[in-house]
């Protein structure tokens, strides 16, 4: 980050910058923490875990505006102050209390800022070590002083946006690493959003681990507000087109093709992608159900030999892990290559710390950091 700017001007600037960036990282890490631990009940307590690095943020903004970036280095600071900006918005929005009927829009809202948080603050990983070891799992991180090297064909690695404007719905979001080469066929994640939700947001749940193991990463969007449940072919549709698009332009290995999802996701993951006509080769849905069409579409024949990883919460108060119990007994009696996780402590929100184990599952090559 070296610059032919006044020194003691850089030296400032810095100085702000080794401020601001541990309170940024340190507050996304609680939003992360606080999303893993939502229940309804815990709220009050999460509250009151979030509101002193949000405090600390909202300082650390106010003291990195009143610092004059070097002129190199202008776009670095806007773009971390807008990363911090959203950051500090999110966790406001959670710990600010509502009325009964605006706490689940409130907290929605604020997951959707700590995504768009981490979408501005990515970019930075090429010139902020500490940013960059953000987004890799501690085990998978470099050096604390490395940096992302350049890609030898940056066109074709990062972060892609198929969606035609913010918010539209349709598209999807692609992450291909930025080690990306030819030389061997990559596992393919393709993770969908839960009901209300957008690829746009749901990406950020799996881009550290897709990152730092070796898989591209698959983010739709569906069509309309949510999976379309009542005529899986809607969506089906889509999500065919968009793997065989990526396919064609990254080297995917048709054995390792993931399909994934969170609730409305995951009830749709078993739907659409135990159809025979869908490109996926093992299902992981978290906190879903077990759709009654697949009782009488011949889905749970098609379940026979398929490898299926079902992870629910035993205090998901949206679908009663019950519901989940039913679903693995319908899934083990028709014969698939079941394996279920009850999670003692997770309610209805995504357990970041089963994406490691599912691609452990998916393929035992993931378990540890790629060669070179």
């Amino acid at each position: 980050m070296a610059t032919h700017d006044d020194p003691p001007r850089e030296s400032a600037f810095l100085e702000a910058v080794g401020v601001l960036g541990p309170a940024l990282l340190g507050c996304l890490a609680s939003l992360e923490a606080a999303q893993r631990q939502l229940h309804p009940p815990a709220i009050p307590k999460l509250r009151e875990l979030l509101s002193p690095g949000a405090q600390r943020l909202r300082e650390a903004i106010d003291t990195f505006r009143a610092v004059a970036p070097p002129d190199a280095l202008a776009s670095v600071g806007e773009q971390l102050c807008r990363a911090a900006d959203q950051a500090h918005d999110a966790a406001q929005l959670f710990c600010e209390s509502s009325a009964p009927g605006q706490e689940v829009a409130r907290v929605l809202r604020s997951m959707h800022l700590h995504c768009r948080a981490q979408a501005a603050l990515y970019p930075l990983r090429r010139v902020l070590p500490p940013v960059s070891r953000y987004f890799l799992e501690p085990e998978f991180a470099p050096p604390s002083d490395a940096i992302d090297p350049p890609s030898a064909d940056p066109e074709r690695v990062g972060i892609f946006d198929a969606h035609s404007e913010p918010g539209a719905r349709g598209g999807f979001c692609l992450y291909v690493p930025e080690w990306y080469d030819e030389d061997h066929a990559w596992p393919l994640v393709v993770a969908l959003h839960g009901g209300s939700g957008h690829g746009a947001d749901f990406l950020w749940t799996w881009l550290r681990e897709a990152r730092g193991r070796g898989c591209l990463l698959l983010a739709p969007t569906s069509i309309g507000p949510t999976w379309s449940l009542q005529a899986p072919e809607i969506d089906a549709r889509a999500l065919r087109s968009m793997v065989a698009w990526v396919s064609e332009r990254w080297r995917v290995d048709p054995e390792r093709v993931l399909l994934t999802g969170l609730s409305d996701g995951a009830t749709y993951s078993l739907l659409c992608g135990l159809r025979d006509d869908m490109p996926f080769t093992a299902l992981a849905p978290v906190s879903g159900v077990l759709h009654p069409s697949n009782l009488a579409n011949g889905n749970l024949r098609r379940a026979r030999g398929r490898r299926i990883y079902l992870v629910h919460g035993a205090l998901d108060w949206m679908f009663p892990v019950s519901i989940a119990r039913a679903a693995r007994d319908e899934l083990e009696r028709a014969g698939s290559d079941l394996l279920y996780r009850e999670v003692e402590d997770l309610s209805h929100t995504y357990p970041r710390e089963e994406n490691a184990r599912i691609l452990r599952w998916l393929d035992p090559a993931l378990g540890r950091p790629p060669a070179g």
